[in-house]
């Protein structure tokens, strides 16, 4: 079992690390302006569930497949920025403004928002090797606890302070977005922002140097 002197340091990286502005943050707050606390907390969802793939993979040793075969790097970086370039143009092609779209995350579209945070995710192999170069930092070996147990402990642990910052944020963003549509009326321009991160995260994928 980890000890609490190690999930307390693992804690501290993991707020560190939750607290510093990046993708994820960035499309969470960008969904949340656009269409409210639900698909906020829908697209988060979604994005943990995808961390304790991640987790999982690694803890199975598989996400070594990155780093000894570059060609299945790239494959799963190429894919990933596909569909943030599909999920760009599905919402800047949208007829209807998507302020208009339900301001909640139950239902098929909260289902759908759930499954774009977990697919966007997913199809990230920084995610996977993120989770390869600092979880086992943190791994005990020698006292008998699985060590795909230990990875899932610590993948819980960054979910839950994941939950906390970026509930601050999403309860923010979605206020902000409401006094702003509330002062101009308009929903085109947080359908714009959501558009502009998913295309912005495409090129962020794809760039050649996407690895570092």
């Amino acid at each position: 079992m980890l000890s609490l002197d190690t999930l307390a340091l693992f804690s501290v990286a993991c707020l560190a690390l939750a607290a510093t502005p990046g993708p994820d943050m960035l499309l969470i707050a960008s969904r949340s302006a656009s269409q409210g606390r639900g698909a906020g907390f829908a697209t988060l969802a979604g994005i943990q569930a995808g961390t304790y793939c991640h987790a999982l993979v690694a803890a199975l040793g598989l996400s070594r497949l990155f780093l000894a075969v570059p060609f299945a790097y790239d494959a799963v970086r190429f894919a990933g920025a596909a569909y943030l370039l599909y999920l760009a143009w599905k919402t800047l092609s949208a007829r209807a403004s998507i302020s208009d779209a339900p301001r909640t995350g139950s239902g098929a579209t909260g289902g759908r928002i759930f499954a774009q945070g977990l697919f966007t995710n997913l199809l990230n192999p920084k995610m996977a090797l993120f989770v390869l170069a600092l979880f086992p930092q943190f791994i005990q070996t020698g006292g008998g606890d699985s060590v795909v147990l230990q990875i899932m402990t610590l993948a819980t642990v960054l979910n839950l302070i994941g939950l906390l910052v970026n509930g601050v944020v999403i309860v923010l963003a979605s206020r902000l977005a409401d006094r702003l549509r509330q002062g101009t009326g308009s929903g085109r321009l947080p359908r714009l922002l959501l558009g502009g991160v998913f295309f912005g995260l495409a090129c962020r994928l794809a760039w050649p140097d996407a690895r570092t």
